[in-house]
């Protein structure tokens, strides 16, 4: 059994399956990422929207954590991923 068979036996529509498979793929050993939302819809060849849909159903399936990181100054700067597995 590969380590993201239960993903393959949910009801996710295929943009969260590849986002998700993406955010694993790049995720330190905490299961910790931070891919801005244009790079992982460049890399997968996704928009923008789609890759935000995505997010939020992965989310919604309790798959996926996001934390908005800031900088030092107070502006805005990448989304935390923390992946979370069933």
């Amino acid at each position: 059994m590969g380590r993201l068979d239960f993903l393959y036996n949910t009801d996710l529509p295929h943009r969260a399956v590849s986002v998700y498979t993406y955010l694993y793929d790049r995720a330190n050993k905490q299961g910790e990422c931070w891919p801005a939302i244009p790079t992982i819809a460049k890399d997968l060849k996704l928009s923008p929207s789609t890759v935000r849909r995505a997010i939020k159903d992965l989310k919604k399936e309790c798959l996926l954590e996001t934390e908005q990181r800031y900088r030092t100054k107070g502006g805005k700067s990448s989304l935390l991923y923390k992946m979370q597995s069933k």
